[in-house]
């Protein structure tokens, strides 16, 4: 089935905003509890669903990562595509950036989307300014790399010279904290090696619990390259890292 561009999704009865403690689920009131440093604008009608709150990125965190982003990406990528789009942390803040003129955010959750496209008009991002797709996203990937006309609608075509991937994959619970260094050929659903297959060549951005493995990172290198990496903190607390992958001029494919 070809990817469309989404308009805007109904909420569901999925798409919830707890106002009192009580009415929250026990395995997510310590995230509840953290409500405004995942969106400031929390009380102003912030919807999730249930497993969203678990992967959404703190506020602070996805505009600091929005930021150096737009300056590690060369001038020329001018379209970024955030392919685990979640409840929209990430992607708000790189459409309030202004950095990018066009921006892709894929989610296969029609729940989760809803959401996403929800939250972004709390924020003011203008309706328009951010192409919703529904899908999933290796799926997306593997078109957008084919250069596929018949399953990708001319808004969703993009170039490997002009765009930039960032993911911000579920990393399969809190287990990494279990770790003094996380394994990252175990994370769950989708492993690093999954996951750099999908993106690469093209430069991308991966947002990766806090005590990856950096021996595995270091191998994302393309030749006479070097990968960036960024410990994001909030309060002191490491949150997660970041690794910066630049585009593999080297691979024609």
């Amino acid at each position: 089935m070809p990817f469309k561009r989404v308009d805007q999704l109904p909420l569901t009865e999925e798409c919830k905003h707890y106002d009192y403690v009580e009415d929250v689920p026990w395995d997510l009131q310590k995230y509840w509890h953290q409500a405004y440093s995942l969106f400031q604008y929390y009380d102003d009608d912030i919807r999730l669903t249930d497993d969203a709150w678990f992967g959404v990125t703190p506020e602070p965190v996805a505009v600091k990562i929005a930021e150096d982003l737009g300056a590690i990406s060369s001038p020329t990528k001018t379209t970024i595509v955030d392919i685990f789009a979640g409840a929209g942390g990430n992607v708000i803040a790189f459409a309030l950036s202004d950095r990018w003129e066009r921006i892709v955010a894929v989610e296969k959750d029609p729940a989760t989307l809803a959401c996403a496209q929800h939250n972004a008009l709390v924020y003011g991002v203008p309706e328009g300014r951010i192409i919703w797709v529904l899908g999933d996203c290796f799926d997306y990937l593997a078109a957008a790399k084919e250069g596929s006309v018949d399953r990708l609608e001319p808004a969703l075509r993009v170039g490997r010279k002009t765009t930039t991937i960032f993911a911000s994959p579920p990393w399969g619970g809190v287990s990494y904290r279990d770790h003094d260094v996380f394994d990252l050929s175990q994370m769950q659903p989708y492993n690093l090696d999954k996951l750099s297959r999908a993106c690469a060549p093209w430069e991308y951005a991966l947002y990766l619990p806090r005590t990856s493995d950096l021996r595995q990172i270091a191998k994302l290198a393309p030749e006479d390259k070097k990968i960036e990496v960024v410990q994001y903190c909030m309060e002191g607390a490491s949150k997660a890292m970041v690794v910066y992958v630049p585009e593999d001029e080297t691979d024609r494919s």
